[in-house]
């Protein structure tokens, strides 16, 4: 099972290492011919229509122009985790906010603090951006030793990162401002806002409008690529919804009727309305964002002619050594600092998702800093001071990964309940399940009071259901603090023969047969016609006058509207959907995957009081 968050996670965990390479081929280059790399970069590229164009060095075409593809792509995200993760529920965004702000503020206290000198202290916003890139990247490697939830904690604070540190280049770091192109970005920017309102979902339009703000912004001394994480964060995200899945079925069986091109123009339209438009521009652009803008950004900026007498002056450094110890010091002590100070001031209402030891693994892990920092250096310095400040960046990238390995070691040597707090903490899950369980009317298998409750929405015609069933076995036989509730969610648009089936499971629930007839209808999942249903019951010895008189009668039927209607208040829209303890489990239903979302809700649960 694939979802956005895991894919986004994917992808820049995946790009860290192309990132890297691009990184080492600039310094490479940049040591084996340095008047050949800075050349390179500071060729000029016009591109004109009539007599109006834009003409930009090379290297500032990555850094103004391809970038703001980047911030486009941290603001889809953004908005992504403001409408459909973690922080849709408004409270928990108090934390990771704070945790931010501390996390760019501290680094840059600390910077100034070394560097007191008017020109060295124009550095200062170098200090302070984590990469988003290459903490993921990082966080994989570290992936089985730390708890799932760290991964959306770091994903959001980078994205507060990201958004400061945007409007610091564009406060700070911009040259003189035009007033005439700026307000003519800022009426260009109200039209993608009227296109927004009135629900235009035509790409070519915003595309163009965008293409002007960035034009306009750029005229105007302010650094363009503010517009992309604007337009990103004005991009809405929404789960699919059944309603537009079961049209969008219809419209596919028409096309297969009939196959016109105006009925295939009605089915793409139809498909494109189901999915949300963050979703679709999200998969569009990240990959290439990701191995393509991200890595020449780094083998445009981090090029820098290495020598043992530079290496000596670097660390002699006050620039060098402000940055690298902004993002090893700064960084860890800004967020697990906020995110202390925040428990303890909110009486423990506002707590991070995960333990102190993952937290603090959180500030180690945002202490690697690229992307942002060596645009901002690049900005703020040039000749000598700006090879001090790459170096300090790159110093600080190794230095970062050093110091997550030593705090990972010092959780693995602690007493089991004390990882398991210093990992998950004792922060109440969100929970995604809308309906709660309730033994008395839900189907449970296994301990009514087990620790650990697995609910899935199923369908016994869905294939993949029938899939997962050997797992969920597998899984009930090793475990035995399980409890599995089974909850009906018919694809009749798909499966005709689904809701028969789930009201027949009902039928033989009425003889206290329900998870006999469970197991027999997802064993045979090409046999659910009613003269399979009837003979499946005789099979199992019931009554069959009285199984085959609740089925004409449809005595389940309620049952089954039930759970169709918690399926959608828990925007549940596929089979088969799986929530342990109450919080939705993105990723594949293999018996690993759940095995460890068990086992992780197994120590949570094991930490409450």
């Amino acid at each position: 099972m694939r979802t956005p968050l895991r894919d986004f996670l994917r992808t820049e965990t995946g790009s860290a290492a192309v990132l890297l390479a691009a990184a080492l081929a600039a310094l490479v280059w940049a040591n084996a011919a340095p008047g050949g790399y800075e050349s390179f970069w500071r060729t000029h590229l016009s591109v004109r229509l009539g007599s109006e164009g834009v003409s930009l060095e090379l290297r500032a075409w990555v850094n103004s122009g391809l970038m703001a593809f980047f911030f486009f792509v941290v603001g889809l995200e953004a908005r992504r985790e403001f409408d459909t993760g973690d922080l849709r529920e408004r409270r928990r965004v108090a934390l990771p906010l704070l945790a931010g702000v501390s996390g760019m503020l501290v680094p840059v206290a600390i910077y100034l603090a070394l560097n007191a000198d008017d020109g060295a202290a124009r550095g200062w916003g170098a200090a302070m951006s984590t990469d988003t890139a290459i903490a993921l990247g990082m966080l994989a490697v570290f992936g089985r030793r730390l708890p799932g939830g760290l991964r959306v904690l770091i994903l959001t604070i980078a994205v507060v990162d990201d958004f400061i540190a945007l409007g610091v280049i564009a406060l700070a770091y911009s040259g003189s401002i035009e007033p005439r192109p700026l307000l003519a970005a800022a009426g260009v920017f109200g039209a993608v806002l009227l296109l927004r309102a009135a629900r235009v979902r035509r790409g070519p339009a915003y595309a163009a409008l965008a293409v002007a703000a960035w034009v306009a912004l750029l005229e105007s001394g302010v650094d363009p690529v503010v517009i992309g994480l604007a337009m990103g964060l004005l991009t809405y995200d929404y789960p699919a919804a059944r309603g537009d899945l079961e049209r969008a079925s219809g419209l596919f069986r028409l096309f297969r009727e009939q196959p016109t091109p105006e009925l295939e123009r009605s089915l793409r339209l139809g498909l494109a309305t189901a999915i949300s438009p963050n979703a679709r521009l999200q998969r569009l652009y990240h990959p290439w964002t990701s191995y393509g803008v991200v890595p020449l950004f780094a083998l445009a900026n981090a090029g820098i002619t290495v020598t043992g007498g530079e290496l000596a002056r670097a660390f002699g450094s006050p620039v060098t050594l402000g940055i690298l110890f902004g993002f090893l010091v700064g960084k860890p002590l800004g967020i697990a600092g906020a995110a202390w100070l925040t428990t303890r001031l909110s009486g423990g209402r506002v707590r991070p998702p995960v333990g102190w030891g993952a937290t603090l693994a959180a500030g180690t892990l945002a202490g690697v800093g690229f992307t942002v920092s060596l645009l901002i250096a690049t900005l703020a310095f040039d000749g000598d001071r700006l090879t001090e400040a790459k170096i300090g960046i790159l110093t600080a990238m190794i230095c970062s990964f050093a110091a997550t390995w030593a705090v990972t070691a010092v959780i693995g040597l602690l007493p089991e309940r004390a990882r398991s707090r210093a990992l998950f903490g004792t922060a109440e899950s969100l929970v995604d399940l809308a309906v709660p369980v309730d033994p008395d009317r839900d189907h449970v298998r296994g301990p009514r009071d087990a620790p650990v409750t697995v609910v899935e929405y199923g369908d016994f015609e869905c294939p993949y259901c029938g899939r997962a069933e050997p797992v969920v076995r597998e899984l009930l036989a090793g475990a035995g603090d399980v409890r599995y509730v089974w909850r009906h969610l018919p694809l009749t648009d798909v499966h005709p023969n689904a809701r028969l089936a789930a009201e027949a499971a009902e039928a033989a629930a009425e003889q206290g047969r329900f998870w006999e007839m469970h197991d027999v209808l997802l064993d045979h999942q090409d046999d659910l016609r009613a003269a399979d249903l009837l003979r499946h019951a005789a099979g199992l010895g019931l009554d069959t006058d009285r199984f085959h008189r609740a089925l004409r009668e449809r005595s389940g039927a309620g049952r089954v509207d039930a759970h169709l209607e918690s399926a959608d208040l828990s925007g549940v829209s596929g089979t088969p959907t799986f929530f342990v303890n109450g919080r939705r489990h993105h990723g594949a239903y293999d018996i690993d995957s759940l095995t460890a979302a068990v086992r992780a809700a197994r120590e949570r649960a094991a930490l409450r009081p």
